[in-house]
């Protein structure tokens, strides 16, 4: 299979027009599928948005023709009930002509806390996707489903407006105990960290619980800053990115922008530098896409930092990249 390469509409560094108009430009130039954050707030103060998802994803799959269409993720446990997650993907199937998937994962505290109902523990969030995916499974099947279970309550819930492609569903997976307990329920693998032990392992438990098709898709991301001035690339990555280097254990639990700027108050600019690929140079992004495709990824999504910065990336980086990338891993 060859490899794939997404563009990453980031709720959190643009407004709802701008994000359909980067879809539209990021098709014309030749990604091949595209990811949506869904979030409530942004990371840091310094990124300022945070439209809602679903409705830009509606315009989005209206706005393009070709490229598939993707959550990176939706929580379907906390700000959102299942079974609401299954009716929205149900109708941007449709919209997207068989284009959508749709990314699960356990969440953030930054964006599932503002509805007043707390933030579980992980192992407790963990049970509640694995309720939550058995719901929304259920509901696309096109099933009259009523469930009570030790999270969630449906009540005589059916999808009436039903996709002709089922919608696949990729779950956020990142170690050995989640890939075993999610890996049988998903059709996708979505991971953050280019882990060959993680898509090895994947690959022997995907899609049991459901007898589906083995050849399901490993969906990576990475952030990129290109800038033609590469200290002016380090300067906004560590802007507005800095963030990143946390690692999942710790960003799912801090619940606000602010918290996030103290907890990343001492990350310097080098830091970032060294984590996150900076400047013109557009070797050293397809080395660091290299990782993923090396570790057995299919799909790997680039972000590129910087609301402002999308324009000037689509019309002088984004055509010689792509092009650099299948070259070398396509």
């Amino acid at each position: 299979m060859m490899a794939r390469f997404g563009y990453t509409l980031m709720t959190e560094q643009a407004g709802p027009k701008e994000l359909v108009r980067h879809a539209v430009r990021a098709e014309e130039v030749g990604f091949d599928f595209e990811v949506m954050s869904d979030h409530y707030s942004p990371w840091l103060t310094e990124q300022g948005h945070a439209p809602y998802a679903w409705s830009v994803l509606g315009a989005v799959a209206h706005a393009t023709e070709r490229v598939g269409l993707m959550t990176y993720v939706t929580c379907p446990t906390v700000r959102y009930h299942p079974a609401v997650v299954a009716q929205k993907a149900a109708t941007i199937q449709i919209l997207a002509d068989g284009r959508f998937t749709l990314g699960l994962g356990s969440g953030e505290s930054l964006n599932e806390h503002v509805v007043g109902e707390g933030w579980p523990s992980v192992d407790t969030r963990h049970d509640m996707l694995q309720e939550a995916v058995s719901i929304i499974r259920a509901l696309l099947a096109g099933d009259l489903v009523s469930w009570k279970g030790e999270y969630f309550d449906v009540q005589s819930a059916r999808i009436w407006d039903l996709p002709e492609n089922p919608v696949p569903l990729a779950l956020a997976m990142s170690g050995d105990k989640s890939v075993e307990r999610f890996g049988p329920m998903a059709d996708d693998l979505i991971a953050v960290q280019p882990d060959s032990d993680l898509v090895h392992q994947w690959k022997h438990v995907h899609g049991r619980a459901y007898g589906l098709a083995p050849a399901g898709r490993t969906i990576g991301q990475i952030p990129i800053s290109w800038d033609p001035d590469r200290d002016t690339a380090i300067a906004r990555a560590h802007q507005q990115f800095r963030w990143f280097g946390g690692g999942w254990s710790v960003n799912s639990e801090l619940p606000t922008p602010a918290s996030f700027a103290g907890a990343t108050q001492f990350v310097r600019k080098e830091d970032v530098a060294e984590s996150i690929p900076c400047g013109p140079d557009l070797d050293v992004i397809v080395e660091a896409v290299k990782a993923y495709t090396d570790a057995g990824f299919t799909d790997v999504a680039l972000v590129q930092i910087g609301g402002d910065t999308q324009d000037r990336f689509f019309d002088e980086a984004a055509k010689p990249l792509l092009e650099a990338l299948h070259v070398e891993l396509g």
